[in-house]
This record gives structure tokens, C-alpha cells and sequence, in this order.
């Protein structure tokens, strides 16, 4: 098994990346499906953000209101410190476990590929064999946000600073994804790497 960390920050395209991963063959264990699971209602998870937080970030249905709790986080480095304390060893928990009854039904020698947002501020880098990083320039990721997911140019840039910067994940990386191009360039460059997995994943 070929262990990999996929990373990016917001709107650097790294969801399409993992998409191309996965029909070319890898597994993919998703930590954005990890984080909504460990802080779906009933579980401890969501029951310590309560405390932390307050009631005031459920929503009348008991479901976390995320964002209304992305208001309190993403502008304040403290509390956002709190809710990765609680969120990222549970996600953590939930990864491994999704790796290992993924891998007891793969044939063969799988790739197994981490797609988590958060990798460079979860100190997780080092447990995977190599750590692919999507790169694109900082404005480019503020324009896709603004155009695509219709935050307000200052509310995309409060979610930029609250991640690891561009330079802190290309420091981790031993593949790099540029994604400021065209989708043909990036279905060429995802084809690329994949071949590249394949052969260390059979070298192993």
C-alpha cells in the first residue's frame, strides 16, 4: 500500500484533483466527509464543541450550524485553535479507520489517498509516504471563492489566512499540482502523477 497526503488550500482546486485520483483508481478517504461525520448530532464531538462554543452553533434540528460557527473561528485564531483541538484527532480516529476497512477489500497493491485541506495544520504530513500539494497563487484562490462560492472578497481572505500559508504547505510537498491553468492541463498533469504512484506503489 502507497500511503499519500493530498493537499491544498481553499479554492485551490484540490477536490478536483481527488476526483481525477479516484477514477483513475486510488481510494480516497476524505477528510471533509471525516469532519462532518465525527461532529454529526449524538456524537462526543459535537457534544464538546457545544460546551466549548455554546448552544448558539446547533441549529433547531440539533445539527451544528457551520456557519455560525465559522463566524467565531475563522477570525479568531484562539478559538479556532480550540475547535482543532477537539475536531482533529477525532478526524484523525475516523481516517484510520476508514483506511484500514478500505484496504482489507482493495485487491492488490493499493494507493491510498488522504485528501484533507487541513494537512499542514494537522501535523499529519509525516505519516504518509509523500504529500502532493495543489498550488495555485493566493488571488487566484480569493477569485474563486468570490466567483464561485459567493463569499465576500474580505471573508475569503479571513478563510486564507486561517490556513497554513502557500509557502508552509510547498515546504511539505514532494509532488506539487499546479492548478492555475486550464482543466486539460490539469487532467495532463493529474495523468502524470498518477503513473508516478503506480510505480513507487510497485516498487514497495
Amino acid at each position: 500500500m502507497l500511503r499519500v497526503g493530498l493537499t491544498g488550500g481553499i479554492g485551490s482546486g484540490k477536490s478536483e484533483v481527488s476526483r481525477r485520483l479516484a477514477a483513475l483508481g486510488a481510494v480516497i478517504i476524505d477528510a471533509d466527509v471525516a469532519a462532518r461525520q465525527v461532529v454529526a448530532p449524538g456524537t462526543p464531538g459535537l457534544a464538546r464543541i457545544e460546551e466549548t462554543f455554546g448552544p448558539g452553533v446547533l441549529r433547531p434540528d440539533g445539527a451544528l450550524d457551520r456557519e455560525r460557527l465559522g463566524v467565531i473561528v475563522f477570525s479568531d485564531p484562539a478559538q479556532l485553535a480550540k475547535l482543532n483541538a477537539i475536531t482533529h484527532p477525532l478526524i484523525g480516529e475516523w481516517m484510520q479507520a476508514a483506511e484500514r476497512a478500505a484496504t482489507e477489500t482493495a485487491d492488490g497493491n493499493p494507493i491510498v489517498i488522504y485528501d484533507a485541506a487541513l494537512l499542514a495544520e494537522s501535523g499529519r504530513w509525516a505519516s504518509y509516504d509523500l504529500v502532493i500539494v495543489v498550488d495555485v497563487p493566493p488571488e487566484m484562490q480569493v477569485d474563486r471563492l468570490v466567483s464561485q462560492r459567493g463569499m465576500a472578497p474580505d471573508q475569503a481572505r479571513a478563510r486564507l489566512a486561517a490556513q497554513a500559508s502557500r509557502e508552509q504547505r510547498l515546504a511539505l510537498a514532494d509532488v506539487i499540482i499546479d492548478n492555475s491553468g486550464s482543466l486539460d492541463d490539469l487532467d495532463r498533469r493529474v495523468a502524470e502523477v498518477w503513473a508516478d504512484l503506480k510505480r513507487r506503489a510497485a516498487a514497495r
